[in-house]
């Protein structure tokens, strides 16, 4: 991909994400009267995530109408097959942390993803409370707002600060083993924490602020961005056992290059 394509394609998905987080703060005003629908065990969607969404497709649609798009709330969106923007995908979720969304606590953000010719080259992770923009390319460094950023450089594990998310839906057969997992991280670290937005979390790992992050079964809109931004940032991104299938398992560990090692040691005697 060009220089040029990339910032404008970096451009648009930041516009894409503000106008949803615009959309997102709107319906923050009246969560009272919000429609929720329920997609399964602890999973929700409500008029918010749908409209959100919608204003992402459009501002996308319209600057590049044949590229392809896997979004959360709509599906999978295929390019038409020979077009020039078939090797374009974005990958979209917006809403992530819908739970909180609707219960008032302000831990949710937009994310947007673009994929070229089936590697991963913009990111972007906006929270729309803070409004703090998480924008990366690939080779072209990783940013909030406008400081660059700077994966943990933290060596002391039991200094590090780490994120989390518990198992929901299909995956709580695993609970069992995630809570091994989690125990043996509490008593080796200074803290865990479940903000209960995945995105955010690997924004957070790109920004320094959590030195490593784990969970399992995730999907590929929760994590696209994320691993954009903490890539450009000097981390380290790969999944449970240290391989790169992330995108594909959607079991993720992510931190800074020391940190990350000493987590998958932990938990790799209860990896399910």
């Amino acid at each position: 991909m060009s220089s040029s394509l990339n910032i404008g394609t970096l451009n648009i998905a930041t516009q894409a994400a503000r106008a949803a987080g615009k959309v997102l703060h709107k319906f923050s005003k009246k969560l009272d009267r919000i429609k929720i629908s329920d997609k399964g065990i602890n999973e929700f969607v409500s008029d918010a995530d749908q409209q959100a969404e919608y204003a992402i497709i459009e501002i996308i649609r319209q600057n590049y109408p044949d590229h392809a798009i896997l979004a959360e709330e709509s599906g999978d969106h295929q390019a038409k097959e020979g077009s020039e923007g078939a090797k374009h995908r974005w990958i979209i979720d917006p809403l992530d942390g819908t739970t909180n969304f609707l219960h008032g606590v302000p831990e949710y953000c937009v994310s947007i993803a673009l994929e070229v010719d089936g590697k991963l080259q913009d990111g972007v992770i906006y929270n729309p409370v803070s409004e703090e923009l998480y924008t990366a390319s690939r080779g072209q460094g990783a940013f909030l707002n406008d400081r660059r950023l700077r994966a943990s450089q933290n060596t002391k594990l039991g200094l590090s600060l780490i994120g989390t998310g518990f198992p929901y839906s299909a995956n709580r057969v695993h609970l069992d083993n995630y809570l091994k997992m989690l125990k043996a991280v509490i008593n080796k670290t200074s803290g865990v924490r479940r903000a209960g937005s995945a995105a955010l979390d690997l924004a957070y790992v790109a920004s320094g602020r959590f030195d490593a992050f784990w969970e399992a079964g995730l999907k590929p809109w929760d994590i696209a961005a994320g691993i954009v931004l903490i890539r450009e940032a000097g981390g380290m991104v790969t999944d449970l056992e240290g391989r790169d299938s992330f995108m594909e398992t959607g079991n993720i560990l992510a931190g800074g290059l020391k940190i990350h090692r000493d987590i998958e040691e932990l938990i790799r005697p209860y990896l399910y």
